[in-house]
């Protein structure tokens, strides 16, 4: 296999682990949401708090938004794109959620994405997430 069909191979399977994420989450399906993240990944997110380090603080923000979201819940990506090397790869992805706020007001989020990704045990790994909206 040349390194450029291994690139296609790999680029396509973590495609897949992100739009498998994304249903995950549309799904409140906790189990799959955390599937393909490592056990010490570090999160950085728009709501409190801002930094999430373990599979156990990864786990405890879906409540923080799950708490906020609209029901069907709006997780849906617009654009994505992908890096990947031989053991390690970025996503970046521009998405949009909605949900209400503490005052009622329901609310359209365009938020930023970005992944870290470790190939462990042959096997691409969420080690990394970042989400952000724009400064207003």
């Amino acid at each position: 296999m040349s390194a450029g069909n291994g690139r296609a191979s790999d680029e396509a399977a973590i495609r897949e682990l992100i739009e498998r994420w994304a249903r995950a989450v549309r799904a409140k399906d906790l189990d799959g949401i955390l599937a393909h993240h490592s056990a010490d990944i570090l999160m950085f997110d728009v709501p409190p708090p801002l930094v999430s380090r373990g599979i156990d603080a990864y786990r405890n923000t879906w409540d923080t938004f799950f708490d906020w979201a609209d029901d069907p819940v709006v997780f849906d990506i617009d654009n994505m794109e992908i890096t990947a090397g031989g053991d390690v790869a970025f996503v970046v992805a521009l998405m949009r959620c909605a949900g209400t706020e503490k005052n009622g007001e329901h609310i359209g989020l365009e938020f930023r994405l970005t992944v870290g990704l470790r190939k462990l045990g042959g096997q691409w790994t969420v080690v990394h997430e970042h989400h952000s909206i724009p400064a207003t």
